[in-house]
């Protein structure tokens, strides 16, 4: 068993954007194309405290490089305000030739790289602008950071940032830190959320919402919505949208944005297209550019165990990591695997 640890795992990633890219268009093909076994997403809740969670995303990709897998990953608001990361996981990855686990990987980067990633390759399909020059992103939280390094990557072009959050120093903080990472892009803290919305024709969620609280009116005409944390918008903005997911059956559940778009109508025909064909050329859509188009990802795990997977596979290469022997029963020499009687 190899455990690979946050410090890691950040270190194979870095500056290695265009890669996951890539590698998260061609899953997003695969599941497209029907080789990927992906249940539903389960949800721990606990009955004292709401906000908080852990889910559990288990996962199959297929492929030259089939891999199987299973994300944990917990969710608590509240630790922003103790200072802490909201969310923390971690993946087991498994092996496909006798099912056993083969390595356990600290995944809270990991997923937040595969969050943006996924926004990214839709905001390069989405924009009506060719050369957008810049972004608005509500909610300054590490995974908008993540998603402004991404889009940044797939849209070089991008020079403005507008942000909003509830809490302004938060703001301030991420524009502080944003001047480090991006010294080519400047930034301005909007007013309202209205002013964010209204200052760019690309804008990403990414916020702590449980319940839909805004709508896109105040968007110009032709903007691409990123609805990340898929609970911001009014069932009016999202069946007022083209809309792109990553899969309905998935975005449609646990009272997000679309559900409740689902239940309010009847059905998802408010749903134009997965990104995935998309991506493969097999949709039937075109983008409208007088119309918002929102994307909402539910978060598949497949994206997840191939980037643990290629995370892993560099850490072999590189000699990182810290191996466990004697995890499993028979991994001691000499060592029989017990029997159940």
């Amino acid at each position: 068993m190899l455990i690979i640890g946050h410090r890691e795992t950040r270190r194979v990633m870095e500056g290695r954007e265009e890669e996951i890219l890539s590698l998260v268009g061609e899953t997003y093909r695969l599941h497209e194309a029907g080789r990927t076994a992906l249940p539903h997403s389960v949800f721990l809740r606990f009955p004292d405290s709401p906000r908080d969670r852990i889910i559990g995303l288990p996962a199959y990709a297929g492929g030259d490089n089939a891999v199987a897998g299973m994300k944990w990953i917990a969710s608590f608001p509240g630790n922003v305000a103790r200072g802490k990361e909201r969310a923390s996981a971690a993946i087991l990855l498994n092996s496909m030739q006798d099912g056993r686990p083969r390595a356990c990987v600290e995944a809270s980067l990991i997923s937040a790289r595969r969050t943006a990633a996924s926004a990214a390759l839709a905001a390069s399909l989405l924009t009506t602008e060719g050369t957008p020059r810049g972004m608005s992103l509500l909610g300054c939280g590490p995974i908008n950071r993540e998603v402004l390094r991404f889009t940044r990557a797939a849209l070089p072009s991008l020079r403005e940032v507008v942000v909003h959050d509830l809490d302004a120093a938060r703001a301030d903080a991420f524009i502080a830190q944003g001047g480090a990472d991006f010294p080519e892009i400047t930034y301005r803290r909007a007013a309202s959320a209205e002013d964010a919305l209204g200052a760019h024709r690309l804008v990403s969620f990414a916020t702590t919402a449980g319940e839909p609280h805004t709508d896109l009116t105040a968007c110009a005409p032709g903007t691409t919505v990123l609805h990340v944390s898929l609970r911001d918008l009014t069932v009016e903005a999202v069946l007022g949208a083209q809309n792109v997911v990553d899969d309905a059956d998935h975005v449609c559940r646990e009272r997000t944005s679309l559900h409740l778009a689902e239940q309010a109508t009847g059905g998802r025909e408010f749903i134009d297209a997965p990104i995935g064909a998309l991506l493969d050329g097999s949709a039937d859509f075109r983008r409208d550019p007088e119309r918002t188009a929102v994307f909402s990802p539910f978060g598949l795990g497949v994206l997840d165990i191939t980037l643990a997977q290629w995370v892993h596979e560099e850490c072999v290469r590189r000699g990182l990591g810290t191996r466990v022997d004697g995890f499993l029963p028979d991994d001691e020499a000499g060592t029989a695997p017990a029997t159940a009687s």
